[in-house]
């Protein structure tokens, strides 16, 4: 039977090998976004926004080889999410959806990811764009992006199919270039 238990199995906590992790930042993520409620909701509403990546100097050796990728995904931490939530009305939709069905920073483990343009290194420091993150965020990981690895066909989108691309960009841009604010 799906769901339940077999006399003897452990479920929930004990199952897992590891009950806590923890990350350290490797160092900081630079962009002119400096109010959440007008920074863009994916690099795709930030075309063209330029930022920085600053690591440790600790870190710099693991830069190597970088520049032969155009793209790289920063993992960072939501360091300014609100309480988790496991139900959200995400930014593109007026529905409830289930908080691993969305984006949205408020996550059980507030762990971002975004996709951005690699102009070039100097030294400890990356030159990125279509920056969609808040300036000082923390920076936990750098993974190139490869197209013949991560790029797919066939893709299913969920109920992001609904939403038409004029909604999706007025509301993902979220205020940012326009001097207004927008839905929370």
């Amino acid at each position: 039977m799906a769901g339940r238990a077999h006399p003897g199995e452990l479920t929930g906590w004990e199952k897992l090998p590891v009950k806590d992790i923890t990350c350290r930042p490797i160092g900081v993520i630079r962009s002119p976004h400096t109010k959440q409620e007008e920074t863009p909701i994916q690099p795709v509403f930030a075309r063209g926004v330029a930022g920085r990546v600053e690591l440790l100097p600790e870190y710099e050796e693991g830069l190597r080889d970088i520049e032969g990728f155009s793209h790289v995904y920063l993992l960072y931490a939501f360091d300014r999410a609100k309480a988790p939530r496991l139900s959200v009305v995400p930014y593109l939709g007026d529905t409830e959806r289930g908080v691993f069905a969305t984006r949205a920073p408020c996550r059980p483990n507030a762990l971002g990811m975004s996709l951005v343009r690699l102009l070039r290194r100097e030294g400890a420091v990356l030159r990125i764009e279509d920056v969609d993150v808040l300036d000082g965020t923390p920076l936990l990981d750098i993974k190139p992006y490869i197209g013949r690895y991560d790029s797919r066909e066939d893709v299913r989108s969920g109920w992001q199919e609904d939403i038409d691309d004029i909604t999706a960009r007025e509301r993902g841009k979220r205020g940012f270039g326009s001097g207004g604010t927008s839905q929370e």
